[in-house]
């Protein structure tokens, strides 16, 4: 059987079986409207039987505006049908392959290996890192609990460092003053793991320089679930660090339903992270182990989705940026609310805009109105609204953990609230949302 060449932008080329109804004389264009590209994996050139969801923009008025909805359509559509029809809907698979050389590419990384979430990709590197008991992994306490959850599965400590109050990204200050106290102490730390805050890159020449005064062999690894697609002065986000985790969960900036992907130029920690990921079966004709692994492993169905979301990425994002212009247009004339970020000293022009928050600063804002207050007022409109992570030391989960603490991320959790930023929004629910977040701070 003959075979169909399905390029990637900038990444290895990979083979995908050719039907014999489908070669390129008959049916090229269902190629190209399946893959993006001159030749592409065959759809067979006909439409499906699925039914066609409305487009976000076609809601009533009166129905649920929601946080981060995924956007997908037609040419999410054809992928996973092409992958249905290949056979292929086991882990692994030609979907699987293109989908990490097409990543990896995207994100300027020798490696990649895709996972079934974020939290997979974290809970690897940090093995491949030497994470483990006896061991501290430094975290941001302004987080979603899957990065401290990452560090307690190795078994090492997690010590949590405050936010920078302007983006609420990792303080240098505070990491300086952790690592100063943790190095005395003779303190075995195996990574620090930086998070690009609601899509927003860190300041990773600021915590390496902190890192180089201290112990530069202490390595970073990114957790990048949140921005993929942004950048930091030209450079991708999953570009930092030793490695880098990412995610594509449901409501990411784009999705494999659910799923991640670990991106490095290490080659022996990907190696190693791919072998666990496949329950650490060794490399023989029977089902040999001898070491704890894990199943991790993405399917070749949701890669599949995966590759046909990161063709539109930069629209997706593109979107998610003018839905942040909006919010600003709508809130500009409101003393003592801020769009988290935005008023930095670099801007918000590369963030990928994933989540849009505002922060209620100071009595301007109204002394009156909490966050509380406005998540409350904005979902009794049939809006969902949320406070920004509430800090990992405050966990119970986490009861007793050691932190260097400023405030700032107790201040961002009390006066933060995330808004609907989802790239199907339109208009329309965009100044929705704006005149009930004005009616609910009494503006």
């Amino acid at each position: 059987m003959g075979a169909i060449l399905a390029p990637s932008r900038g990444a290895a080329k990979v083979l995908l079986p050719e039907r014999p109804e489908c070669r390129p004389s008959r049916c090229a264009s269902a190629r190209r409207a399946a893959c993006g590209t001159a030749e592409g994996s065959c759809v067979q050139g006909r439409r499906s039987r699925l039914t066609v969801v409305p487009r976000e923009s076609q809601r009533p008025s009166d129905d649920r505006i929601l946080l981060s909805q995924a956007t997908v359509g037609d040419l999410e559509e054809e992928f996973v049908l092409d992958a249905l029809r290949s056979g292929w809907v086991a882990p692994l698979g030609p979907h699987v392959d293109a989908f990490e050389a097409e990543m990896g590419a995207r994100c300027g990384a020798s490696y990649a290996l895709a996972l079934t979430s974020g939290t997979a990709a974290l809970h690897l590197a940090l093995d491949g890192l030497g994470a483990g008991p006896g061991t501290v992994v430094i975290v941001p306490t302004l987080t979603f609990a899957a990065t401290a959850n990452a560090v307690a599965y190795t078994g090492a400590t997690p010590v949590f460092v405050d936010a920078r109050s302007e983006d609420g990204n990792l303080d240098p200050v505070a990491l300086d003053e952790a690592l100063t106290t943790l190095t005395a102490e003779g303190a075995d730390i195996a990574a620090v793991i930086p998070v690009d805050l609601l899509g927003r890159v860190c300041d990773y020449d600021a915590l390496g320089a902190v890192l180089d005064r201290h112990d530069p062999g202490i390595p970073l690894l990114a957790d990048a679930a949140e921005a993929v697609g942004a950048r930091l002065r030209g450079r991708p986000a999953g570009s930092f660090g030793r490695a880098a985790a990412l995610s594509f969960n449901g409501n990411k900036i784009m999705t494999t339903s659910g799923g991640g992907m670990l991106v490095s130029d290490d080659r022996d920690l990907i190696e190693r992270a791919r072998y666990l990921s496949t329950q650490a079966r060794q490399p023989v004709p029977w089902y040999e182990h001898t070491e704890i692994g894990y199943n991790y492993r993405l399917s070749n169905l949701l890669a599949a989705l995966g590759r046909a979301q990161l063709r539109r990425l930069d629209d997706l994002i593109a979107r998610r940026r003018a839905i942040r212009e909006r919010y600003a247009a709508g809130l500009t004339d409101l003393p003592g609310v801020r769009i988290l970020g935005r008023e930095s000293g670099r801007g918000d022009e590369e963030d990928n805009c994933w989540l849009t928050a505002i922060v209620l600063d100071g009595e301007d804002s109204g002394p009156e109105v909490s966050a509380d207050d406005v998540v409350a007022a904005l979902n009794a409109e049939n809006i969902e609204a949320r406070h920004l992570w509430k800090p990992m030391h405050l966990q119970p989960a986490f009861a007793g953990a050691r932190g260097f603490l400023t405030g700032a991320a107790e201040r961002l959790f009390d006066r933060s609230v995330t808004l609907p930023s989802g790239a199907g929004l339109s208009d329309a629910d965009i100044e929705r949302v704006v005149v009930a977040l004005r009616r609910a701070l009494g503006r």
